[in-house]
């Protein structure tokens, strides 16, 4: 029996747990790349990642930039692959985790901060003020800019989390409660879990996609 509403996202305490390893799955599916005619998930495939790059490579706007376009795309895969693969039954969902999307926010905004006062110490400054700021008000929205510049990454792993953990509380919940109701009520009950399931993969999708266009923003405003 579960003790909270939470405790069905909580990794295996076990010796040696391989909740984790879920996260890695997705490298079997690499060597299918290789193979001599690709099949049409490929295509599929590399015709999302030549959206995506078309895409980034806007938001980003310095040309010198366009390669990193890569590095966005890696981290589009990593995180849409899990939260696809929490989907399933009985597979641990590592985006619900502040551990895994802390440790992807983090980094990126440590490496752009980093990065921006170095090089950019003017531009860096002078983001702190938005144009046509009174005088009076430039004091407040220093510390207001500056709030915010340290919540991003916060905000980027609560956004990621809170979603993959809403949705999937919902089908948990609502799957509970299945072994009480009628004939009638079951058949309703797995009707709307079905349309929750297919909302979620959009969720799924869509929260993928926030992030890493968040992150390129990010990424944009200190070049």
């Amino acid at each position: 029996m579960m003790m909270n509403l939470f405790s069905s996202f909580d990794p295996s305490t076990n010796f040696l747990s391989f909740n984790w390893m879920s996260t890695m799955i997705g490298l079997m599916f690499i060597p299918t790349v290789f193979w001599k005619i690709p099949s049409r998930s490929i295509f599929f495939w590399n015709k999302i990642i030549l959206t995506l790059h078309k895409e980034f490579k806007i938001l980003m706007q310095k040309k010198s930039s366009q390669g990193n376009t890569i590095l966005m795309i890696s981290l589009f895969s990593l995180i849409l692959f899990n939260n696809f693969i929490g989907l399933f039954p009985y597979i641990f969902t590592s985006t619900s985790h502040m551990v895994l999307t802390l440790t992807l926010a983090l980094p990126f905004w440590l490496s752009f901060m980093i990065f921006g006062w170095l090089n950019n110490t003017i531009h860096m400054l002078a983001h702190l003020v938005p144009n046509g700021t009174p005088s009076i008000l430039m004091p407040f929205m220093v510390c207001i800019e500056t709030i915010s510049n340290i919540i991003r990454p916060g905000t980027l792993a609560i956004r990621l989390s809170a979603n993959m953990i809403a949705g999937h509380l919902l089908l948990t919940l609502l799957g509970n409660t299945g072994s009480s109701m009628s004939i009638l009520m079951m058949n309703l009950l797995i009707i709307a879990q079905i349309l929750l399931l297919i909302l979620e993969s959009a969720v799924a999708m869509i929260q993928s996609y926030v992030f890493t266009v968040l992150t390129t923003l990010y990424s944009s405003e200190v070049n």
